[in-house]
């Protein structure tokens, strides 16, 4: 028996403990994504021409480089949580919730590394 009330017991703790967290992740990503999706879409509406020159030669400012790491990072880890609520709340065998959530999270990770790479091999001029 014990003389702590149910109350006690749950008060302050959310079904996983960590919903705020996750909610909070989205919220700011999408704030970031905002201003950084306008700081690129204002960026390539300034190009002249699309071609392989004027685009690498933009992305090689150091500037532009760090935003479109950041705008690539902050799109994986956008995406990566939103897909997992969906999984989340749609799948509904344990194991393939499971595996899902991890294969997801890898994508996710080799996505973000592959984009992050691209920039930073068009910034430092390297052949393609």
């Amino acid at each position: 028996m014990s003389l702590v009330s149910p109350l006690n017991r749950v008060l302050g703790l959310g079904s996983a403990k960590e919903g705020t967290e996750h909610w909070w992740g989205q919220r700011l990503s999408a704030v970031a994504l905002v201003v950084l999706g306008l700081w690129f879409a204002g960026a390539v509406l300034g190009f002249g021409e699309f071609g392989y020159a004027s685009v690498s030669s933009w992305i090689a400012q150091p500037f532009n480089a760090v935003l479109v790491s950041l705008l690539v990072l902050t799109l994986a880890y956008h995406s990566q949580l939103g897909v997992q609520v969906v999984v989340e709340d749609y799948v509904h065998a344990t194991g393939l919730k499971i595996a899902t959530l991890i294969a997801l999270k890898f994508l996710h990770i080799v996505l973000a590394a592959v984009g992050v790479f691209a920039v930073l091999k068009l910034a430092l001029g390297a052949p393609l």
